[in-house]
């Protein structure tokens, strides 16, 4: 499989939630219905950083094979983040039906958790 779309699909949303997260802060918190109050803000801009640094490492890795045991820890960090996100913000969907948002991001980091699963345990396919 070739992993360049998905290296950079999965670093442009994660460069965009990192941006939103770290300079947007209050808005961002807001939107997901959140007060924004004492170290909320702070953790959110935290937590924009370790996005923008690992849409940076995906968008870095684009051009390498990834899969099997090419490049395995980036597939790794990957498919974690994104299964383990994928989990907890569909349980938060589950607890909270009403917040639109959070089915929309549990959608998409279920599809890269499938696609990076599907990465890590298939042998890569080299471009010719």
């Amino acid at each position: 499989m070739n992993t360049k779309l998905l290296m950079m699909s999965s670093a442009l949303t994660m460069g965009l939630a990192g941006i939103a997260a770290s300079f947007l802060p209050h808005e961002f918190l807001n939107s997901m219905q959140i007060a924004p109050v004492g170290i909320t803000p702070v953790l959110v801009q935290i937590i924009g950083a370790c996005y923008l640094a690992f849409a940076m490492c995906n968008w870095m890795s684009k051009a390498n094979l990834i899969g099997g045991i090419y490049n395995r820890p980036i597939a790794m960090a990957n498919l974690l983040h994104f299964a383990v996100s994928a989990l907890a913000i569909l349980k938060a969907v589950m607890v909270n039906q009403t917040i639109t948002l959070l089915w929309i991001i549990g959608v998409i980091y279920t599809i890269f958790a499938i696609w990076f699963a599907i990465v890590f345990f298939s042998h890569p396919i080299k471009e010719s």
